[in-house]
């Protein structure tokens, strides 16, 4: 018998092929939106329709096809084919597949397609809809913009996390973050601070990798006056001064277990000792401690006191994200700096960035997340020369892309027969199902092998 959660992912809509648009020269705001695949019927996409969507969970509004002159009436035609999905050109201008010009292709999730000079899209895959937050309603916040808390993002991981958050923050117990640096484990904790009943308390932060090891127990829990020399005012720590509120620690996979034992009683019962004290102290906290590290790494009488973990997913997890995350970073840029603003920005707020940055972006290694983004971004700024920004060429080679497509010469001649009886001989199902990347090179397989 299936369990409880695995009906309710059995319920759940099937993820397919989907257009997101990463970049638009004609309607920068309207990056995030995507276009559905709902079934295998062939969609032409182009001014005349169909309606993009901002996707949410419980809700996916419709905001009109697009409106850009230079995209004809009927641009393209999408087709999904199992797992993959079909393109082919039908107006005008070049459409590049992961920047190499075609007229069709067949390409998985995370290929991008372009049309020079106006749009570019990255194929994701997306149920239909998300379904409703099981922790409430969010609080409002634009589509594509931060939310309250900061974060940026509008795909199932990202909408998955702020679920996470909402069920964990109004709850007793301490958390434990798990994600890379640079994900965004600091905005957990001082989203899960602000939901809690200790949100009116305060929020005491340190790094647990500088907690010197011959000062851990006077760091951590302070101590008396006078203690360990005459004169030294007392102090409360970092215990003392989250009374009351949230203590976080970040980084404490990087404290020895030794150190990670002087947590135990604090956890078990806020119960703590300031050095040169004789009796025992209480505090009333919450412990939210984060880590790089797998949480094996912990000492695992520590790992079993965390009674909510939460998992910050990495960039990688949500590349769809990346378009809105580079548009808040330039924000976040121009808004203190009038000069960034008055060059890059548009009179509507929007960064004017080059296709090809964004393509590059989409396939650049960020192994520090949202900090090497920052840092890449602001080296395009400054060396950028018009009003755009540009990428740089180092950035263009590292985020080249990969052919994805099947070898041909992997093609047997036996598969290529079966291929063709399976679909009648239809050509145009034919080369997706074998992985090609087109017809023509179905076509020089069949001529290679004496087939017609």
């Amino acid at each position: 018998a299936l369990s409880p959660a695995d009906r309710r992912r059995a319920a759940q809509p099937k993820a397919r092929p989907a257009l997101l648009l990463a970049w638009s020269a004609s309607e920068p705001g309207r990056v995030g939106e995507l276009i559905a695949l709902t079934d295998d019927a062939p969609l032409e996409i182009g001014r005349a329709g169909p309606d993009l969507r901002q996707q949410r969970p419980g809700e996916t509004p419709n905001t009109g096809p697009l409106t850009a002159r230079r995209v004809s009436r009927r641009q393209l035609r999408v087709q999904a084919v199992g797992e993959r999905l079909q393109v082919e050109l039908l107006g005008r201008g070049t459409l590049r597949v992961d920047g190499q010009p075609t007229a069709q292709a067949v390409v998985s999730a995370g290929a991008q397609i372009g049309l020079d000079g106006e749009l570019l899209w990255l194929v994701v895959k997306r149920p239909p809809r998300l379904p409703p937050l099981t922790s409430g309603e969010a609080d409002p916040f634009a589509f594509g913009g931060p939310d309250p808390d900061g974060f940026v993002g509008e795909s199932p991981a990202a909408w998955a996390l702020r679920d996470r958050i909402g069920f964990v923050g109004p709850r007793a117990g301490h958390v434990l973050i798990l994600g890379p640096s640079g994900a965004g484990k600091e905005l957990v904790a001082g989203a899960l601070h602000r939901r809690s009943p200790r949100a009116a308390g305060p929020l005491v932060a340190r790094n647990a990798a500088t907690l010197p090891e011959s000062l851990v127990d006077a760091e951590l829990f302070g101590h008396a006056a006078h203690y360990p020399q005459s004169g030294m005012p007392a102090r409360p720590g970092l215990v003392g001064e989250a009374d009351g509120g949230t203590l976080f620690l970040d980084e404490i996979g990087e404290l020895p277990h030794t150190l990670q034992a002087h947590l135990l009683r604090l956890m078990d019962g806020g119960e703590y000792r300031r050095l040169g004290e004789a009796g025992a102290r209480q505090a009333d906290l919450r412990l939210i401690a984060a880590t790089n590290r797998p949480r094996e790494a912990l000492k695992h009488d520590l790992l079993a006191r965390f009674r909510h973990v939460i998992e910050v997913p990495p960039l990688d997890a949500r590349r769809a994200d990346l378009p809105l995350l580079v548009r808040h970073l330039l924000r976040s840029a121009a808004a203190d700096d009038p000069l960034i603003r008055a060059r890059f920005l548009d009179d509507d707020g929007e960064p004017r960035v080059a296709a090809e940055l964004m393509a590059a972006v989409l396939r650049h290694p960020l192994p520090l997340q949202v900090r090497d983004l920052d840092h890449l971004l602001w080296q395009c700024l400054g060396a950028s020369t018009g009003d755009t920004v540009q990428p740089l060429p180092a950035v263009v080679a590292a985020g080249a892309p990969e052919d994805e497509g099947r070898d041909p010469a992997e093609i047997t001649r036996d598969e290529l027969v079966a291929a063709l009886a399976a679909h009648e001989g239809v050509q145009a199902q034919v080369w997706p199902a074998l992985g090609l990347q087109s017809r023509y090179q179905l076509r020089r397989l069949m001529k290679k092998f004496d087939l017609k």
